[in-house]
């Protein structure tokens, strides 16, 4: 089955990007999750990304908080699609690691998401629907997930005051 690559400039990061992985899981895509970073481990970093597609790889989620460059630089050195998640950093709240990512110079493409445990758990997502462009099952199960978010709203359509 096609891989996705979840990397994180820290383990500090696992928190937020574990929800990339539980949404992969859920939908049955096999994934591989990793700290590589792109201030502390640049060589590593440079190796990976440009192996990536050779280990098997099809979509790599990037996140990173701070400075956030992961998502850019591995972008930076394959031609696969990255999806760039902006963690919650403790001076600005996720902002500076959004603007990061988000500001891509032209030519080098990160798709990002929303900051936090949102993002990583809709950049997942995204990733199993790039993967089910060829994979018939996981088409089916993001069909399912669909559903079952739908069934779930309206089953919840009735709104009253606590007594």
């Amino acid at each position: 089955m096609p891989k996705v690559a979840i990397v994180m400039g820290s383990k500090s990061d696992w928190p937020t990007m574990q929800q990339a992985a539980i949404m992969l899981k859920n939908l049955g895509v096999d994934y591989d999750a990793k700290v590589v970073s792109a201030h502390r481990t640049p060589d590593l970093l440079t190796d990976f990304a440009k192996e990536a597609a050779d280990q098997g790889y099809h979509v790599i989620i990037g996140g990173a908080g701070g400075a956030a460059h992961l998502p850019g630089m591995i972008a930076a050195h394959t031609h696969l699609p990255v999806f760039g998640v902006p963690v919650r950093s403790s001076q600005l709240n996720g902002m500076d690691s959004l603007l990061s990512i988000v500001q891509m110079p032209k030519g080098v493409a990160v798709g990002t998401l929303a900051i936090g445990e949102a993002g990583a758990a809709n950049a997942g997502l995204l990733a199993a629907q790039v993967i089910a462009l060829h994979d018939s099952k996981v088409a089916d199960a993001i069909k399912t997930f669909r559903q079952t978010q739908t069934d779930t709203v309206l089953a919840l359509d009735e709104l009253e005051l606590p007594e």
